[in-house]
């Protein structure tokens, strides 16, 4: 999971003036599109949820590689005072097997976990966004996708990314799926439309179950059996969104509402951030982004990593031990292990108890509510393969299965049987939304896209925001970096340019550095609001927009895009 999809903002929104809640709203989404969708449901008297849902189908149209309806995802929510996370993850279909990626000598093949219809699983988008709707949505279902629907019959403008992003995908898997037949003529500055996909959101529109069980369903059948996919018609009958308890933990002042297995990207995040503080010199912190500040985080999220590839899996399948994972107490002897002056050698850092394309988007209302969500297709455009007649594409996150336990997937992240091929089991994530709370406000609404980077990037962040002081854009524009196991020597960075001095003595500690290989680590999206006053920002890295929105019936607060 891994798009870029922000313009950046160099600058925080701070200098808007105090106001009520119900004065200004905040929308951090990736593409102007989006930004546009957001803004007319929120002067409709949409609230968080309404919007988030009109922004996730208006992506389904314009940002094709991880906007979806053929994929799945999560939603942490902070509605009329209560704290919720809604789980509408892909499923793997009943007729999916614990070897189906491997050949006839025990080898893992990549390929057909990423490539053609046995790489997809069941989809969940629309249940999701139906059933966030049914909860707590406000203005009818049919009025918040008909700007979907426009966009996908009249057309958008390509973008000169997105066509880049085309042209690579449509390459790397030319002749294997129908992908250029509905995408290759997106085009930069031309006019695309979808008019298959714009009946198929109007279907939606006017009966969204038929996506499970009507005419929509039985397309997404008919491709699997051209395809060599394994969804039935019965597996889609059976999907459902599930609400799930998020994890909620004091962190400092605050409260972190964030993502609950099967994520692995909540706890990965809670970890992250308590063994900072446990292992960071109160005193005098190291220089953010210094090798000394680099090498803590390399060595905190080794350990965080092994505790993924030993623990984490689909809650209804097997114990995730998320309360012994957050312990204080463990957490305080994972912390005891790290030397400030060497690498860790792997035999210290196992599991001390026993991607990429996604797109990330946070929303904060007139009334004081937040929506984060992070939905996904996994890589870029997914598995390729394209719901003939209907418009869509479809998943390839039967890779986020430990197809064979040790080996690596397409993020470079290993699991064992917790996380193996089950029918019917949700395959582990790494996204992460989450909300921050501070006096029953959302403080900080954030996201990101980037595979098993989702939570190193969203944990960066907030060190750089609540112990270095930087405001919110900075904070999220700043260079990144990101180690992971089993590369126990190795710390990707961005595309950015790393200071020599930092690179030298990193390189003395023991590491190597190396640009990431599949471009910049994540594509924040964050959006605040502390004591009235609203703050939004989206990750320069990308193609997206920030903006603060007054209320319909005050004109004194212009908004601000980029």
């Amino acid at each position: 999971m891994l798009t870029r999809f922000n313009i950046g903002i160099f600058f925080l929104l701070s200098f808007l003036p105090i106001k009520t809640l119900a004065s200004t709203a905040a929308i951090a989404v990736p593409d102007k599109y989006a930004a546009q969708v957001a803004t007319t449901i929120l002067r409709d008297g949409g609230n968080a949820v309404d919007v988030a849902v009109a922004v996730a189908f208006s992506l389904s149209v314009t940002y094709p590689e991880a906007g979806n309806i053929g994929g799945g995802g999560f939603m942490a929510t902070f509605m009329n005072g209560e704290a919720a996370f809604l789980d509408f993850r892909e499923q793997a279909p009943t007729g999916a097997t614990r070897n189906m990626f491997l050949d006839d000598d025990g080898n893992f093949v990549q390929r057909r976990s990423l490539v053609g219809g046995l790489a997809s699983g069941v989809p969940g988008t629309v249940k999701g966004l139906h059933t966030s709707h049914q909860k707590y949505g406000i203005l009818p279902w049919s009025r918040i996708l008909s700007p979907a629907i426009r966009l996908a019959r009249e057309g958008f403008i390509v973008e000169k990314s997105l066509a880049q992003f085309v042209k690579r995908r449509a390459d790397i898997i030319a002749g294997e799926t129908n992908f250029s037949k509905y995408f290759g003529h997106a085009q930069p500055g031309i006019l695309f439309k979808q008019p298959e996909l714009a009946n198929t959101l109007s279907q939606i529109a006017v009966r969204p179950n038929d996506f499970y069980k009507g005419s929509i369903a039985e397309k997404i059948v008919s491709q699997m059996n051209r395809s060599g996919g394994l969804i039935t018609l019965e597996d889609l009958a059976n999907y459902s969104a599930v609400w799930r308890e998020p994890i909620k933990i004091k962190w400092r002042d605050m409260l972190l509402v964030t993502a609950p297995p099967p994520s692995s990207g909540g706890i990965a995040l809670v970890q992250l951030l308590k063994m900072w503080d446990l292992a960071k010199n109160k005193n005098e912190l190291a220089p953010l982004n210094s090798p000394e500040h680099i090498h803590l985080m390399a060595e905190i999220s080794k350990r965080v990593f092994a505790d993924r590839a030993e623990f984490l899996g689909d809650p209804d399948f097997v114990d995730n031990r998320v309360t012994e994972l957050l312990d204080d107490n463990y957490l305080t002897k994972r912390v005891a292990s790290i030397s400030r002056t060497k690498i860790s050698p792997s035999t210290t850092t196992q599991a001390g108890l026993e991607p990429i394309d996604t797109t990330h988007f946070s929303i904060i209302d007139h009334q004081g509510n937040a929506v984060s969500v992070t939905y996904t297709l996994n890589w870029d455009f997914g598995s390729g393969v394209v719901v003939e007649g209907a418009g869509f594409l479809l998943n390839n996150e039967m890779d986020d299965f430990a197809a064979k336990p040790g080996v690596p997937n397409k993020f470079g992240v290993v699991g064992n049987e917790k996380n193996a091929i089950e029918p019917r089991k949700r395959m582990l994530s790494s996204m992460t939304p989450t909300i921050l709370l501070k006096d029953d406000e959302p403080a900080l609404v954030i996201g990101s896209p980037g595979g098993s980077t989702i939570f190193t990037s969203i944990f960066q962040a907030m060190i750089n925001i609540y112990d270095f002081g930087l405001p919110l854009q900075a904070a999220i524009n700043f260079t990144r970096f990101h180690h992971q196991l089993p590369e126990t020597h190795v710390i990707r960075h961005d595309q950015r340019q790393v200071n020599k001095d930092t690179l030298a003595e990193l390189t003395h500690l023991g590491y190597t550095l190396r640009k990431n290989s599949w471009g910049d680590l994540g594509d924040l999206q964050a959006a605040s609001l502390i004591a009235g006053k609203v703050s939004a920002a989206a990750d320069n890295r990308g193609r997206g927009i920030a903006k603060i929105i007054p209320d319909r019936n005050d004109e004194s607060i212009s908004s601000i895009t980029r």
